[in-house]
């Protein structure tokens, strides 16, 4: 099942994440052999998925007797597949005339870190979560499956509030390319079925604001994932605007590389976890009201993939 038509079974979320726990990334992660620019595709219309009655933006069944109809959901935007069939990669909105800004948080954890959370290490962030909603922010959160299951309540939490919406991680934060920052690396057969897990976990968690969009872990990939990701049906989303926050100490430092990278239509990755983040709720409180006294709107990926 792509992940299209999963969203019309069900939508998802979470409530707090973790970072790259391998090793630090560079300052400006690399994505292999691919340029921005190149990266980009034009929007493309609904898939056939969208078109299924229990798909979002579909009329739906009938409401049983009694019932009223549920809401109309309108299917998130999503890009043409690339040359080849790959899966598209969506890193920002270019020449945009609106000063908008999407805030995205990787809730990072491995399928092997659960003794280690069962230990007290944390890889959540709450406190995060909550700021963001006292501040009146629409974020994305890029979640792993591990995750998930690893804090049901705030995955659920996360995916039912309309602020926010809940993207795919990846299963266990396993590498899709190699060299990866020392990440261990999902086999290429493996890749759409663990794509595949992670929706499954968000589900079970009960969320339902879930979009199918996909971050590579690392930030790692080529041409051989993207082709193996295809049966997914996802659009695969990284940045333009790296936070820095992943193991930083200084919240400042962190608030100033990203209040002097962001530009109008800009992507910026940060994460949701204590553990590997720790300073990242205290730099969204600087980085919010600058951004704001300089005329930003903050909105999720979802909106922000939609031409303006």
């Amino acid at each position: 099942m792509s992940a299209l038509a999963l969203l019309g079974a069900v939508l998802v979320g979470c409530d707090g994440g973790a970072a790259d726990t391998a090793a630090p990334p560079p300052a400006k992660p690399a994505q292999p052999g691919r340029s921005a620019q190149a990266e980009r595709s034009a929007p493309s219309a609904p898939s056939a998925a969208t078109d299924r009655p229990d798909a979002p933006g579909s009329k739906g069944a009938s409401p049983a007797p009694g019932h009223p109809a549920a809401p109309v959901r309108k299917a998130p935007p999503t890009l043409a597949p690339a040359a080849g069939g790959l899966t598209p990669v969506y890193t920002h909105r270019t020449k945009s005339a609106d000063k908008v800004v999407a805030l995205t948080f990787d809730a990072d954890m491995t399928a092997d870190q659960g003794p280690r959370a069962a230990g007290g290490e944390h890889f959540d962030n709450p406190q995060l979560i909550a700021t963001l909603r006292r501040l009146k922010v629409d974020a994305t959160v890029f979640m792993t499956g591990r995750w998930a299951e690893e804090y049901p309540d705030q995955a659920k939490s996360i995916g039912n509030d309309p602020r926010f919406e809940i993207a795919n991680h990846s299963y266990s934060h396993y590498a899709f390319a190699a060299p990866c920052y020392g990440l261990p690396t999902v086999a290429r057969p493996d890749m759409a079925s663990d794509v595949q897990r992670a929706f499954d976990a968000f589900r079970d968690a009960g969320a339902t604001n879930v979009v199918p969009y996909f971050r590579f872990p690392g930030g790692c990939y080529d041409d051989a994932a993207r082709r193996a990701l295809a049966p997914a049906g996802v659009t695969a989303v990284q940045w333009d605007v790296v936070s820095g926050d992943a193991f930083a100490k200084d919240a400042d430092a962190v608030a100033e590389q990203v209040l002097e990278g962001v530009r109008p239509g800009s992507l910026v990755v940060m994460h949701c976890t204590r553990s590997a983040a720790p300073v990242t709720e205290q730099a969204i409180r600087r980085i919010v009201p600058e951004l704001r006294a300089k005329g930003y709107r903050f909105v999720k990926v979802s909106e922000l993939m939609t031409t303006a």
